[in-house]
This record gives C-alpha cells, sequence and structure tokens, in this order.
C-alpha cells in the first residue's frame, strides 16, 4: 500500500507542476501548417510501426515532431525528410536499470520523475505547438499522463497507438496482483478515458476497449509489411544471397559435414520476458538429436535483437554446445540494418515468433514482417488474437510448448512441399502493404 501512494502521490505531483507551466499553445489561425507530434517513450529506432506512422504522416504533407530515445539508427527515409525531426529524449541511466524485481519497485518512482520532467520538456518546450499527438502506448507511465497533460495545456488532440495494455506487461514482472500493477491498471484507462482517436493492432483489442472501457473511436489499424519487404524470386536467387549476406556478416555458416544444404530460420527478439527462448532453444535441441538418425538438414538459426536476457540466453547457447545438443544446428546472433535484415528474410526458409503476448490480444509485429519477405512463420498461437494474423497450414503453423516447435521443425524441414504450400500463403500477404492499410483507416481521420 505504501508504494501505491508514493507512485500515485508522484503522478499527481507531476501533473500539478506541469499544469501550473505555460508552454506555447497551438492555434489554427496562427499554425496553418499541419504538424504533429510522435511519441515513444522508447528507443525509436526500435519501434517500426510508428516510424511508419512518421513517413505515412509526411507524405499527407505534416511536419513530424518524433519525440524519444534516439538508441539505434532510423528508417533511412526518415532521415532524409526534411519533413520529420527527431527530438531525443534523455533515457534511463543504464547503471540504474535492473531486472531484480525488489529494487525494480524501489526505483520505480526516480524513474518516472526522470522521463516526466524529459519528455514534458520535449514535447512542451523542444517542438512547436502541434495539432495531434499520436503517443505509442505501452510504456504507460508516465507516457500517457505527461501526453495528456501537453495536449491540455498545448489545445492539441490526444491520439493513442495502441500496440498494448501496459499494465499487463507490468504484471509479467510483478505479477497481477501487485498493487503497482492494479494502480497500471487504473491509471491507464483514467488518463486516456477522453481520447477521441484510438488506433488498435487488432480487431480483439479493440473490442476490449469498447467493451470493457466504453470507449468510441477506436480503429483496428493492422501491421503490414511496408515496401521494403519484398520477397525473394527463387530459391536458387535465396541460397545466394544468403551467402553473400554470410560473408558480409563474418557469420560461419558452413556444414561441409552434412551432405544436405542446411536451412536457415529467423527469429527476430526483444529478449524480454514476454518471449520465453527457452522454448526456442528446447525445440533446436530436440532437431539436433532428431538429425542424428533421421534424413534431415541441419539448420543455421539466426536470432536478430537486442534487450536484456541477450547475456543470459546466450551463456545457455554455450553450455549446450559445450554439451553437444546443438550439433546439427549453428545459432547466431546479430543487430542488422533495416536493410540488411529485410533481405535476411527474404533469403531465410522459415521464421519463428516467441511473442506469448502478456494481454492475448496484441500481435508480434515481426510475423508481419516476415510475410511481407514472403518468409512462413511458426509461431506461438495460444492467445486470442493469432488467428488475425496466421492461417493455420496456409502461411503459417502455431504450437504452444517447447516439444511442439521441435516437432514442426523435424515435420517441415523433412517435407518441401508443405514449406512450398506455406510460402505461396505467406507471399499472398505481400498484396496489402502499410500504405494500403494506413490509408484507409488512419489517412481519412488525419486528412
Amino acid at each position: 500500500m505504501a508504494w501505491m501512494l508514493i507512485l500515485l502521490g508522484v503522478l499527481v505531483l507531476a501533473a500539478i507542476t506541469l499544469l501550473l507551466l505555460r508552454p506555447t499553445r497551438y492555434s489554427r489561425s496562427k499554425n496553418d501548417a499541419k504538424r504533429i507530434q510522435i511519441v515513444v517513450l522508447g528507443d525509436i529506432g526500435r519501434s517500426p510501426r510508428m516510424q511508419y506512422h512518421a513517413m505515412s504522416l509526411a507524405r499527407h504533407g505534416y511536419t513530424v515532431d518524433i519525440i524519444g530515445y534516439k538508441e539505434s539508427d532510423i528508417h533511412p527515409a526518415l532521415d532524409s525528410d526534411s519533413k520529420v525531426h527527431i527530438v531525443p529524449i534523455p533515457p534511463w541511466p543504464r547503471k540504474w536499470q535492473t531486472d531484480d524485481r525488489k529494487l525494480f519497485v524501489l526505483m520505480a518512482p526516480l524513474k518516472v520523475i526522470w522521463q516526466t520532467w524529459g519528455l514534458f520538456a520535449a514535447m512542451s518546450y523542444k517542438t512547436s505547438p502541434s495539432r495531434f499527438v499520436l503517443v505509442q502506448n505501452p510504456p504507460s507511465i508516465p507516457t500517457l499522463l505527461i501526453a495528456r497533460v501537453a495536449c491540455i495545456l498545448r489545445n492539441t488532440t490526444f491520439c493513442i497507438d495502441w500496440h498494448n495494455f501496459g499494465h499487463s506487461i507490468l504484471a509479467l514482472k510483478l505479477g497481477p496482483s501487485h498493487p503497482l500493477v492494479r494502480i497500471s491498471h487504473f491509471y491507464e484507462y483514467f488518463v486516456t478515458k477522453d481520447a477521441p482517436i484510438n488506433f488498435t493492432v487488432t480487431a480483439a483489442m479493440a473490442r476490449v476497449l469498447r467493451e470493457n472501457h466504453d470507449r468510441t473511436g477506436v480503429v483496428p489499424l493492422y501491421d503490414r509489411p511496408p515496401a521494403h519487404f519484398q520477397p525473394c524470386p527463387s530459391a536458387t536467387a535465396r541460397s545466394e544471397g544468403f551467402l553473400s549476406l554470410a560473408t558480409q556478416q563474418s557469420w560461419p555458416v558452413d556444414f561441409s559435414s552434412s551432405p544436405l544444404s542446411p536451412r536457415v530460420i529467423v527469429s527476430s527478439t526483444s529478449w524480454t520476458p514476454d518471449e520465453d527462448f527457452s522454448l526456442l532453444l528446447t525445440a533446436l535441441s530436440s532437431y539436433s538429436a532428431a538429425a542424428k538418425s533421421n534424413s534431415l538438414p541441419p539448420i543455421i538459426a539466426i536470432i536478430t535483437g537486442k534487450g536484456p536476457q541477450k547475456e543470459y540466453y546466450l551463456s545457455k547457447i554455450t553450455e549446450m554446445q559445450g554439451h553437444g545438443k546443438l550439433t546439427h544446428v549453428r545459432i547466431l546472433t546479430a543487430w542488422l540494418s533495416i536493410e540488411d535484415y529485410a533481405r535476411l528474410l527474404s533469403y531465410a526458409h522459415l521464421g519463428v515468433s516467441l511473442h506469448t503476448s502478456s494481454s492475448g490480444v496484441d500481435l508480434p509485429m515481426k510475423v508481419v514482417d516476415m510475410f511481407g519477405a514472403g518468409l512462413p512463420v511458426v509461431g506461438w498461437d495460444r492467445f486470442e488474437a493469432w488467428s488475425e494474423l496466421v492461417q493455420e497450414g496456409m502461411n503459417g503453423r502455431g504450437f504452444g510448448s517447447a516439444e511442439a516447435l521441435g516437432d514442426l521443425l523435424v515435420e517441415l524441414m523433412g517435407d518441401e512441399k508443405q514449406m512450398q504450400k506455406l510460402r505461396e500463403g505467406a507471399e499472398k500477404e505481400t498484396q496489402r502493404r502499410w500504405n494500403d492499410e494506413w490509408e484507409e483507416k488512419a489517412g481519412k481521420i488525419f486528412e
């Protein structure tokens, strides 16, 4: 209870203090040019959907200020667009970050204060007044409150792009019954109740907002692949392209001991608790054991991404290799440019999604990228929204355990006809792109 009062006090104090400040307000008579702020309280380079929003809005004549952490490279199209401006905010110091539950609770109020001032300064003083603010949620604390206060002070329309629910992610770390999770649940829906424009990544999420929280103006805006994800025209081109990329990245991909050509699988992960990477490690160990006694090709598994649990899992991979559990599997990790990542997906044989969905109603955007490159997918399917993305047996397959994933890998790597059918289904998903979805759903609203 004490921590509930402390965090609530921090939020209320921050809101009162900010309300006493008077940043320049938006006035349509004084500012005829269309302007919008996009708020990402995270690494802008690792928020592709918000970058795609920015490109679409700039194409519609908006001047776009993207506010967030600038830790990774952003899309080249944004770098070269004079209508798009990156407004960096200082990140929470790395030395104060922790995965320890008790320390996390102790540091939470300080982190909220740090983020509050950095975000409010960027939204209200480092940028010109805008007509709209489009906020990525989560993270919810303190993003939603600060954005709401800034919108009130600057006469700006408050818009939310719901990627998931912040309280459900917090529950992964603290447990669903923790006081901070209950506060987050109340706060998240209370602060956003008056937002007139709400985009969601799934129809299931839109339904939750409408039915459970009496929201109007909720528009499902599906992630769709942008134009730079494209299928490779042939198996030969995929093989040659992968070897070229592997040489460029200095990946050891030679399996000269096997008479069969290796299969390339790709999994993009943020190395966080909502993606249990041990599922894939167990499945690959199972596959390696099966490959010893069956005519199965070796696997090159390339894992892309950054995140807090990466070092932990790298040590597990080293341990498994030392015990001979991955003799027919080679696991490589990489952080690739946008262009190289798109190339890798087009060259691979199979994509793997480990996203388990904290809320049950969000979807992994990585699968959309894989479909954009014509890459079939296997993924964790034990959540409600999965069927909005993947058609079982048509463009992908689902699993609900490490054992099931291992069996799927054995089945698919040994069945070229099924793999070809799944690839054809994935390539059909390339027919509708992000621009098509955005113009139909969001373009009309922002016009």
